[in-house]
C-alpha cells in the first residue's frame, strides 16, 4: 500500500502546531492589504492575527486570492516524485476557486504520474469547520485507513460538519460577494446581530436575527443543541475574529449545557477574516444535518 499525504489550504484556520502534528501539507491563500501582498500562513508570520484585525477595524479593505493551479502543481509534484499519493481537502467551492485549482493541477499531474493517485475533495466547509473536517480525516489516517478508504470517509462525513457563526454586520460579506445585497439588509440595524450557517452546498446563508450580541452567541449553542450528535463526547472547534472572550463565553455555555470536554479555540485567519470582519465567532461540530 502506497503512503499518502493529506494536503489542504490555509482556510482550514488550524493552529500551526496542530497542522504540523498531523503532518499536513498546507497551501496558503493570499490577501492584498495596503498595497502589499501577504500569504495567509497558519502561524501568522507574514501578517499577525491581531495586527490584521486592528487594520480591519481601522477601515482597511483587503482583497483575497485563491491558491492557483501552478501553486498546487508545485506542492503536489514533489510528493508524487517521492512515490506518495495525495488526498487534497479543499475550502468550499462555493466560496473560492481553490478547489477548482486543485482539480486542474491534479488532472495535469495524473498524466505525468499515471502510477500515482490524487484524490481532490471539495470539503464544502470553511474556517475551522474545514479544520475540523481535516482533523477528523487525519485521525482516521492515523488509524490506518488507506487513501481510498479515507476518501470515502471524507465524502460521507463532510455533510455532517455543522457551521454556525455570527458577525457584527454583513457589510464585509456583502462587499466580498459572499452574501447577496438583499441578504445584507438582513443585519444592518445596529442592535440586530445576524446568525448564519454554511449549507449543504457550502454557501453562507443568513438564518436569523438576534437582538444583541449575547443573544447571537447563545443562538449558536441553541443550534448545536438541536442538531449535534452526542455533543458531550465529540471534539468541538470554535474560531474567532479577535474576540477571544466571546469565543470563551460560547465554550463555557457548551460545557454547561452538554458537558463537552474537548473544545479547541483558534483565530480566524486573515483571508476568511477579510470577508467576515472583526468580531466574528464561529462554532463547528458534528451533527445529523447541517
Amino acid at each position: 500500500m502506497a503512503d499518502y499525504v493529506i494536503m489542504t489550504d490555509s482556510c482550514c484556520d488550524l493552529p500551526a502546531e496542530l497542522a504540523e502534528e498531523l503532518s499536513l501539507e498546507v497551501l496558503p491563500l493570499r490577501l492584498n492589504m495596503g498595497g502589499q501582498e501577504y500569504r495567509n500562513l497558519l502561524d501568522g508570520r507574514e501578517i499577525g492575527f491581531q495586527a490584521f484585525y486592528s487594520r480591519i477595524r481601522a477601515g482597511e479593505m483587503p482583497v483575497t486570492s485563491a491558491v492557483n493551479p501552478e501553486e498546487f502543481r508545485a506542492a503536489m509534484g514533489p510528493v508524487l516524485e517521492a512515490g506518495k499519493d495525495i488526498l487534497c481537502l479543499c475550502f468550499s467551492s462555493a466560496l473560492s476557486t481553490t478547489y477548482q485549482s486543485a482539480v486542474i493541477a491534479a488532472q495535469e499531474l495524473a498524466e505525468e504520474f499515471p502510477e500515482r493517485k490524487i484524490h481532490v475533495e471539495d470539503s464544502l466547509c470553511a474556517s475551522m469547520g474545514q479544520g475540523l473536517f481535516v482533523w477528523l480525516c487525519a485521525q482516521e489516517k492515523q488509524k490506518g485507513k488507506t487513501l481510498e478508504e479515507l476518501a470515502a470517509y471524507a465524502g460521507e462525513i463532510k455533510g455532517q460538519v455543522c457551521h454556525w457563526f455570527t458577525v457584527n454586520d454583513l457589510n464585509h460579506l456583502k462587499r466580498g460577494g459572499r452574501v447577496s445585497a438583499t441578504a445584507a439588509l438582513f443585519g444592518t440595524m445596529l442592535s440586530v446581530k445576524p446568525v448564519l450557517h454554511v449549507d449543504d452546498e457550502g454557501r453562507l446563508i443568513p438564518m436569523e436575527k438576534c437582538r444583541g450580541r449575547r443573544a447571537a452567541l447563545l443562538a449558536l449553542v441553541d443550534h448545536m443543541e438541536k442538531t449535534a450528535s452526542d455533543p458531550a463526547n465529540q471534539t468541538v472547534f470554535l474560531s474567532h475574529g479577535d474576540c477571544l472572550e466571546d469565543a470563551e463565553f460560547v465554550a463555557e455555555e457548551i460545557r454547561r449545557r452538554f458537558g463537552t470536554k474537548d473544545i479547541r479555540i483558534g483565530y480566524i485567519g486573515p483571508v476568511i477574516g477579510s470577508h467576515t470582519g472583526a468580531g466574528v465567532v464561529a462554532l463547528f461540530f458534528l451533527g445529523g444535518q447541517r
